[in-house]
């Protein structure tokens, strides 16, 4: 039996191309990982079987781009990995399914509410569940409780997020962030909750991790974590927000209690260390996409398994460097680096 994957913005997601190929061999499935970028020198290009340039997610032909790459390559599950894409595939996934292929994609209203940190949070407090008080500038109260945290609506990465210490600090800060949101600081551990939903929005496997040292918004050293109250957070995010395919909650446990900051509805950056830990989301996607039953497995990990991360380099001839053809072009060679 043969499954052909393709997952979109590769980038330095080594480690989700490499499980997505462990997957496809435990399954003993023929198949390839395709991958989409728009930089011939990004990492995972190199450990696809075959990687495209397409454009880049807000061009208007992007999804007919990846469509006909889909159809070229008989491409059967789709994996979106950036937040700007989420709602367009929402919208597509239709398209897709009419001609037999899966998008691992959250309806497109729940990839829009998720990709703003305002409503996200308003919506989660608005059904009794644990999220950060949260502002737009103009709902600020005279008097604010301080510290505060500012940072884009839309953001990602902890890239434009402030501590607003001060009075003046707040003021500054929401004129200099673009489009920001107001949120009540939460001072306490901080976590992510991967979570995997099948089809039909049922959570299949939640997994937390404690994010002990963060880099460029990204988990550098963490740990799973076998705690049923962040576990049951996950599951009431799932009862708020429809989900589909993978998703990550943000939150930090404050006196005891987890609270949510935000929700990213694709695969996190941690992901290898919730697969390491015995959740092997990609298998299930594949186990989804073949029709076959998975039953739930939520909270069945391995506890307290760390992970600590480090760099490393790839090294690619120069003849090899340009090998990521556009995706109109006729299908390539699996790209090589130097061994």
């Amino acid at each position: 039996m043969s499954l052909n994957v393709l997952v979109t913005a590769v980038s330095r997601r080594v480690g989700l191309v490499q499980a997505f190929r462990q997957a496809l061999d435990g399954l003993r499935l023929r198949g390839t990982v395709v991958g989409t970028d728009v930089n011939a020198l990004s990492p995972a290009v190199h450990f696809c079987d075959r990687a495209y340039e397409v454009p880049l997610s807000g061009d208007a032909g992007y999804l007919d781009t990846i469509l006909g790459l889909c159809q070229r390559e008989r491409i059967r599950l789709v994996v979106p990995t950036i937040d700007e894409e989420l709602p367009l595939f929402g919208a597509a996934a239709g398209r897709f399914a009419a001609r037999g292929i899966r998008v691992a994609v959250s309806p497109e209203i729940t990839s829009h509410l998720c990709n703003d940190k305002y409503e996200t949070c308003c919506w989660l407090r608005a059904s009794g569940v644990a999220a950060a008080e949260s502002f737009l500038p103009e709902e600020l109260p005279a008097h604010p409780r301080l510290p505060l945290f500012v940072k884009p609506r839309g953001g990602r990465g902890s890239i434009g997020a402030f501590r607003a210490s001060t009075a003046d600090e707040l003021a500054f800060f929401s004129r200099y962030v673009p489009d920001p949101v107001v949120q009540e600081y939460l001072d306490g551990p901080e976590f992510t909750i991967d979570m995997l939903c099948d089809f039909d929005g049922r959570p299949l496997s939640i997994v937390p991790r404690q994010r002990v040292v963060i880099r460029a918004g990204v988990i550098d050293r963490g740990r799973t974590v076998h705690d049923a109250a962040l576990i049951d957070l996950g599951l009431a995010c799932a009862r708020v927000f429809r989900f589909h395919g993978p998703v990550n909650v943000q939150c930090r446990v404050v006196n005891g209690c987890p609270t949510v900051f935000e929700i990213n509805p694709r695969f996190s950056g941690g992901i290898p260390l919730t697969i390491a830990a015995g959740a092997d989301f990609p298998r299930m996607l594949l186990e989804l996409t073949l029709g076959r039953h998975v039953d739930p497995s939520v909270g069945r990990f391995r506890h307290d398994l760390w992970m600590t991360n480090y760099e490393s380099s790839l090294f690619v001839n120069a003849t090899h460097v340009n090998r990521l053809r556009p995706a109109g072009e006729a299908r390539p060679a699996a790209i090589e680096a130097v061994a």
